[in-house]
């Protein structure tokens, strides 16, 4: 505010002001500049692979099959005040994880925390705090973000112990916050991902019934349209 002031007073145009006009500029100026701080700590609290992901960056070719209607109704984030989750499935380059990033930098926009893990780092990560008696407080991390993007989901299978610490996880945030799943298998073939069939029904049981369904197709790999390396639209 201070900053705001003695830039306003340094400013012929508002020396002619009235107190009361001046005072809410610089009111005005503290309250932007609180919530730009705001928002930066969510983006880089999020930790997103691509942090420069946005949806205006998003390419609709004809084969992607991307429906910008849906995208866009996504964009205002009203499936995170709803709970629900979305399911972003799609070949290996075909732009799954750049459009969880750029849902989540909308999300960060909007003021709610945001959370970016691939599933196998978030394993790892269980099975280290399990090991140091850390394992509830890791868990308590993954379950207070709004939005909870998990990247690479189901990339490898799941044996009965990992597949009880995604289901603690997925339990936890049912119907209270929202998760995006980037997959590269359709929800069909997920169960064959998950060695215990009791816990892969409950897993799937609490994700497929509640969620958005985006499947990206075509055969071109964004990084080859692109000529890029590791920037998939």
């Amino acid at each position: 505010m201070a900053t705001a002031c003695m830039n306003h007073l340094e400013d012929p145009a508002f020396r002619k002001m009235q107190f009361e006009d001046l005072f809410a500029c610089i009111v005005e100026a503290e309250w932007i500049q609180r919530k730009n701080n705001r928002i930066a700590l969510l983006i880089k609290n999020a930790n997103l692979k691509y942090s420069q992901a946005s949806m205006e960056s998003i390419e609709y070719h004809e084969e992607r099959k991307l429906n910008r209607d849906e995208l866009l109704r996504l964009a205002s984030c009203n499936y995170i005040r709803e709970c629900q989750n979305i399911i972003i499935m799609g070949a290996t380059g075909s732009g799954k994880s750049w459009l969880c990033c750029a849902l989540g930098l909308v999300a960060c926009r909007c003021r709610y925390t945001v959370k970016y893990v691939r599933l196998p780092e978030l394993l790892d990560e269980l099975k280290e705090a399990r090991l140091n008696n850390h394992y509830r407080k890791v868990i308590n991390q993954y379950m207070r973000p709004k939005l909870l993007i998990i990247d690479e989901w189901l990339l490898r299978p799941l044996g009965e112990t990992d597949a009880g610490d995604v289901l603690e996880i997925i339990e936890s945030r049912y119907q209270v916050s929202s998760t995006i799943f980037c997959s590269q298998y359709k929800i069909e073939g997920w169960h064959l991902k998950i060695d215990s069939t009791p816990l892969s029904e409950a897993i799937l049981d609490r994700i497929k019934h509640n969620s958005y369904k985006i499947l990206i197709e075509g055969k071109v790999s964004m990084r080859e349209r692109k000529g890029l390396q590791d920037k998939p639209k």
